[in-house]
């Protein structure tokens, strides 16, 4: 796709962002986008954001579900991108901040080192990962109605919206992530359950994609980055005066306020 096309694409969706105003699917408009046309649109932005001075702080896999790939006719996850700014320490979100927010139960993984070459192995995972921790990802589309397709997702750094880490730590020696239960619950009545097992069987199995699909786009996943591994369950909608809480076993929980 000409560069123009893909900069008039990448603008659409950092307007609407940045004034909290849904647009319609870009595949809409352009029927014939591709995936890498779509990764392009999100690339495009992610530099943007990079040259406002805002920190890239990891990634996330998205669409690790046999339901949700089924759903969107597709046979594979997709990523984007986490900037320091999506992270809320306190466990608050500002709802109004957002257009209609969803929130994902996950394992985090914290790197100790970088993984990259293109031939990542789950082994690779493990003796990349410093520790796990329990993580909620808030999810948020600026396409209306999340009347979404794969192409209009990834150009939408894959619906990013605002991370939270839970404070217990755990290596991977410790634990086995496949096996991990997690319940969510939504202002304190259980909502939804999952294992890690909904990630592509394991989670690690995620993060080696993840990391094999970024270095076909010349992009690495670094020492020190948060890689949310992809949702345990259905994501239920979220507005202001919502509580969530998701436990984890073995690895404790993580909490989230919606104001």
């Amino acid at each position: 796709m000409a560069e123009g096309k893909i900069k008039r694409f990448a603008d659409t969706l950092y307007n609407s962002e940045r004034r909290r105003e849904s647009v319609p699917p870009l595949t809409a408009e352009d029927p014939a986008l591709t995936i890498d046309d779509a990764y392009a649109i999100q690339l495009c932005n992610v530099d943007r954001v990079v040259k406002e001075g805002f920190r890239i702080s990891g990634k996330k896999i998205g669409l690790t579900s046999p339901g949700i790939q089924k759903q969107l006719g597709v046979n594979e996850p997709d990523y984007g991108h986490l900037f320091s700014a999506m992270e809320s320490a306190d466990g608050k979100i500002n709802a109004s901040h957002l257009i209609l927010p969803k929130i994902e139960g996950e394992l985090a993984f914290i790197l100790k080192k970088d993984l990259d070459g293109g031939a990542v192995t789950v082994e690779d995972v493990r003796a990349a990962t410093d520790y796990v921790v329990a993580a909620f990802e808030i999810v948020d589309s600026r396409v209306e109605n999340w009347n979404i397709k794969l192409i209009d997702t990834v150009s939408d750094n894959a619906s990013s919206g605002r991370y939270i880490l839970g404070e217990k730590t755990v290596s991977l020696d410790d634990i086995n992530p496949s096996e991990v239960s997690m319940k969510l619950y939504k202002n304190k009545k259980l909502e939804q359950e999952g294992t890690g097992a909904a990630v592509l069987g394991d989670p690690k199995l995620a993060v080696a994609w993840l990391a094999n699909k970024l270095w076909s786009y010349g992009v690495t996943l670094k020492k020190g980055e948060v890689i949310l591994s992809g949702a345990f369950s259905a994501a239920p909608a979220a507005v202001a005066g919502d509580f969530f809480e998701a436990e984890f076993a073995g690895l404790g929980s993580v909490k989230a306020w919606f104001v």
